[in-house]
């Protein structure tokens, strides 16, 4: 986990509906959500140049967060975000509460290292990304803030598939645990067209001159 800490001031919301929601639009604000564990939901506001400028740092995303509601701190993940589809806008914000005893599954980012050194980028290959996340199971406190996938063998033609992600221990990827065959593919690499239109037109060249010498 990262040594990162993200605190987050709330304040318990009690006016509801879309003209309250535009009141605090106006105040700079925006409206937010904590649900989970044994304590039942709270409606809450957030400061939302506050919530942008956490959400700049990509770990943000897949990190234990900090909710000080009303002086009460509580520990949570972010489950979803809604924001506005055509202004730099957010609307509303889903936290869920975790328990240090209890596995949650969330989304991590997958982090690319050495592609520059793999013997296929050497050779002109192009590195292709099949996925830029994966889901993690694990206790809140094994919770990865990103997986590393490590090209630097990857040769042209060949393919990383999830079993090759170096896990951290206690986490588990939550696609495998439905069985070998959702041992999905996250990169590859492949000849470009160019270096491909070229062997081919060597093998054309060197068939020309066997067909000659016959």
């Amino acid at each position: 986990m990262s040594n990162v800490d993200f605190n987050i001031t709330a304040e318990v919301r009690n006016d509801m509906g879309k003209g309250a929601s535009r009141r605090l639009r106006h105040e700079g604000k925006f409206p937010a959500v904590i649900y989970g564990g044994e304590a039942d939901p709270v409606s809450v506001t957030l400061d939302h140049d506050s919530m942008v400028h956490n959400l700049e740092n990509e770990a943000f995303y897949s990190h234990i967060l900090t909710l000080d509601v009303a002086g009460k701190k509580e520990k949570a993940v972010l489950k979803d975000l809604q924001r506005h589809p055509s202004k730099p806008l957010l609307l509303h914000a889903d936290f869920m509460r975790v328990s240090e005893k209890e596995k949650l599954k969330m989304h991590v980012p997958l982090h690319f290292i050495n592609e520059d050194l793999s013997p296929g980028a050497k050779k002109g290959g192009v590195v292709t990304h099949n996925m830029t996340e994966v889901e993690v199971q694990c206790l809140p406190q094994d919770l990865p803030e990103y997986l590393e996938v490590d090209l630097a063998g990857l040769e042209i033609e060949q393919i990383v598939h999830l079993t090759d992600i170096k896990l951290p221990a206690g986490v588990e990827l939550v696609e495998l645990l439905h069985g070998d065959d959702h041992d999905q593919a996250i990169a590859a690499i492949h000849k470009t067209r160019v270096s491909k239109e070229a062997d081919e037109s060597e093998e054309g060249g060197e068939a020309a001159v066997e067909g000659e010498g016959e």
